[in-house]
Order: structure tokens, then C-alpha cells, then sequence
């Protein structure tokens, strides 16, 4: 495959998509979670280099990138004959496997809130509030060892999402989800008036991934009554499940065509992916709250 097959294709980007590169490490995982893990895992690195080049990431970013992520143990090497390919190592895996949960299945509502003892540092998502750690009770929060509570509400607090605005990045996760939402949602019409061919598709829906997981993954998910009121976060979500769709197909195809792995050409469906598009079907059935 020339190293540029991918890159004139995927420079014709919608303007929006082509006002900031990705960084290029943080873009090389997307891409992996996306499409390289739920397809067997390895890449060759042509590949990788030319999807990157119609990000305008360039192919000494690319190698620089991989370089670091191979150091710092996220993606481990391989070298075959002249071609080296790259996979996710364990502990990335694992990660992105708790990623995917929350890009590609319905994220669990939480139910109220969680109470421990503020006696060791906060797991993740908890916050310290005087004497105890708080959290949103979710079926996928980390729970502390040792006694845990659960409440319907924080009582004693007046203003409970200014509360969580102090306790968490809720003003940042907002601004995230509005600049989602602002970016992507003029390409729905578009790309359903007008259906991108299989290169664009997949570009498209590689960006989609990239800054919604940004934004996504750094939400806490708090219950409703400690957001404001015009919280973005179910717009940017029903924008991401309903424009992924949309691309899906196309997007895939081109992943059947023109990407490799040391046994040729990734395959353009596995169960892994069909079973992430039917998730995200069933979650756009549902009713808009």
C-alpha cells in the first residue's frame, strides 16, 4: 500500500473537523479503541501513518507518539519482515475496556449518593466533603473498602450544583459537551443529506470518538439535580450515539479496505463491533427524556 493512500481523502475534512489537530498520542488511542482493539488488536504502522496524516498529524508526530506510548507501556511492538505493528498492551486494554463502557453502552444513571469515611484518599470519582468522601452512587463507581452509605439526597446543602461544581470539573465538562454539540451537530443533516464515502466516514467518525471520549470520560455523572440546569451532556450524547450510527457503515468499510494487520486487511465487521452498534441502536430507540 503507498503510505499516502489514506492521506488525500481524509485531508477533505468538513471545516470544523479541520480547525485543530488532535494530539497525536491521545488520537492514536482513540483510534486503536475505535477500531484496531474490537478487530484483533494489532495495526501496521503504514496504516496508522497515513489515517493520521488526514488529521494533519504528521508521520514524524505519529512515530514520535508511538515511541512515547511504548515507553510508558501503553502500546507494545512487533516486527515483522520489514513492517512493524503495534497493539494496546494489557493495562491500555483494560483501560479502554472501561472506556467503551462508557462510549459505547448506555452510561448507568446514578441512583443518589454515596458516603464513606474520609480516612484514605478518594478512590476515583470521589470527592472530599469535611469529614466524609462523596460520589455519585453508579453500578460502575469504585467502591472504598470498608463501610459505605447510601443516600437519596445531600441534605443541608443549599445550592447543591454549586456544590458540585466545587467538588468536581463540572464547568469544564460542560464547556466540552457545548463545543461537541457545536461542532458536530451541523454534520448530522449534512452527512445524512449528503452521505461522506467511506474515507471521509471514517475520519469523521474517528473525531466524533476522539472529543467526545475527551469530554466524556472526565464527566462525573452526577445526578441530575446536582447539574445545572442547562446541562449539556444528554444533547452531546444523543449527538454522538445518533451521528456514529450514521457513519457506521461507511466507516466500516473503508476499515475492511484499506487497513492492515500481519494477517492482511482488518475485517470491516466482528462481533465486538456488532455487538457496540446494536447498544447504540437499542439506546437511540429509546425515548429522549
Amino acid at each position: 500500500m503507498p503510505p499516502d493512500m489514506l492521506a488525500p481523502a481524509l485531508t477533505v475534512l468538513p471545516d470544523p473537523l479541520a480547525e485543530d489537530p488532535p494530539r497525536a498520542s491521545a488520537f492514536i488511542v482513540t483510534l486503536y479503541g475505535d477500531v484496531v482493539e474490537p478487530r484483533g488488536g494489532r495495526l501496521w504502522m503504514g496504516t496508522l501513518i497515513d489515517c493520521c496524516a488526514g488529521h494533519g498529524i504528521s508521520e514524524s508526530l505519529v512515530r514520535t507518539a508511538v515511541s512515547r506510548l511504548v515507553s510508558a507501556g501503553r502500546l507494545e511492538g512487533e516486527r515483522i519482515g520489514r513492517r512493524s505493528h503495534y497493539r494496546l498492551a494489557a493495562a491500555a486494554r483494560a483501560e479502554f475496556g472501561a472506556a467503551a463502557q462508557v462510549l459505547y453502552t448506555p452510561p448507568p444513571a446514578p441512583q443518589g449518593w454515596l458516603l464513606a469515611p474520609a480516612d484514605q484518599p478518594p478512590a476515583p470519582g470521589w470527592a472530599p466533603l469535611g469529614g466524609v468522601a462523596l460520589a455519585p452512587n453508579r453500578s460502575d463507581m469504585p467502591r472504598p473498602a470498608g463501610l459505605v452509605w447510601s443516600a437519596d439526597v445531600v441534605s443541608g446543602v443549599a445550592d447543591l450544583p454549586g456544590l458540585a461544581a466545587a467538588l468536581w470539573p463540572v464547568a469544564e465538562v460542560g464547556t466540552a459537551y457545548a463545543a461537541f454539540v457545536a461542532r458536530f451537530a451541523p454534520l448530522l443533516d449534512q452527512c445524512r443529506s449528503d452521505p461522506p464515502d467511506a474515507v471521509r466516514a471514517l475520519a469523521l467518525r474517528l473525531r466524533l470518538v476522539h472529543d467526545y471520549r475527551l469530554a466524556a470520560l472526565a464527566d462525573p455523572r452526577l445526578p441530575q439535580a446536582a447539574l445545572p440546569a442547562d446541562w449539556p451532556g444528554p444533547a452531546a450524547r444523543r449527538l454522538f450515539v445518533t451521528l456514529y450510527l450514521t457513519l457506521a457503515e461507511a466507516a466500516d468499510a473503508c476499515i475492511g479496505s484499506r487497513f492492515l494487520d500481519p494477517d492482511g486487511l482488518l475485517p470491516q465487521a466482528t462481533a465486538a463491533t456488532d455487538l457496540r452498534l446494536d447498544r447504540l441502536r437499542r439506546e437511540a430507540a429509546r425515548p429522549s427524556d
